[in-house]
């Protein structure tokens, strides 16, 4: 009873990840962000994970990720700031809550990733720790022999045929179950 309550509470939190938190790159409303400065603290650490979600619209006072316009020496970085002013239209005002000055950037809605959802502090070592190539090649490595030990070991499915014009009662009989 216990696994199959266990069971049932995996399928779900599966079905909710694939239905809210899969990442964009596989079609879903998310994004996955790792925080490598302190210029929001101490709202959000270096080191944290953070899941964001897009919105049709943005206020003053939302904590947001955008990523920075095209054309500009740093373009394609993203920048997980609070925003402080401007509209959708025109640009965004951004801050991240340890600094003093705006960011230059002007992030139009159509630059914003999302707002977060989940901040988990901490995660990034553990995420470098599980990317780094010992990791990887193990689990390949365990992957592999676990395929070859499931080929190699796996019982034959294959069926044999009865020869031409002998009936197989008659074979029955005579050689006992030969087809098991």
């Amino acid at each position: 009873m216990i696994g199959r309550l266990a069971g049932l509470a995996t399928l779900i939190l599966v079905g909710a990840w694939i239905a809210f938190l899969r990442p964009t790159i596989f079609g879903g409303p998310a994004t996955y962000l790792l925080v490598s400065g302190q210029s929001m603290e101490p709202t959000i650490h270096a080191g944290s994970l953070v899941i964001l979600v897009g919105a049709s619209s943005y206020h003053r006072g939302e904590v947001v990720a955008y990523r920075i316009p095209d054309g500009d020496p740093a373009s394609g970085l993203n920048v997980i700031h609070r925003i402080t002013g401007g509209s959708g239209e025109a640009g965004f005002i951004m801050r991240g809550d340890n600094t003093n000055a705006t960011d230059l950037w002007r992030p139009r809605t159509d630059d914003i990733l999302g707002t977060p959802v989940f901040v988990i502090p901490g995660a990034m070592p553990v995420l470098l720790f599980l990317r780094s190539p010992i990791i990887i090649a193990s689990l390949a490595a365990a992957l592999s022999i676990y395929l070859l030990l499931g080929l190699w070991g796996a019982p034959s499915t294959a069926v044999r045929k009865e020869p031409a014009g002998v009936s197989a009662t008659r074979l029955r009989a005579n050689q006992g179950d030969w087809w098991r």
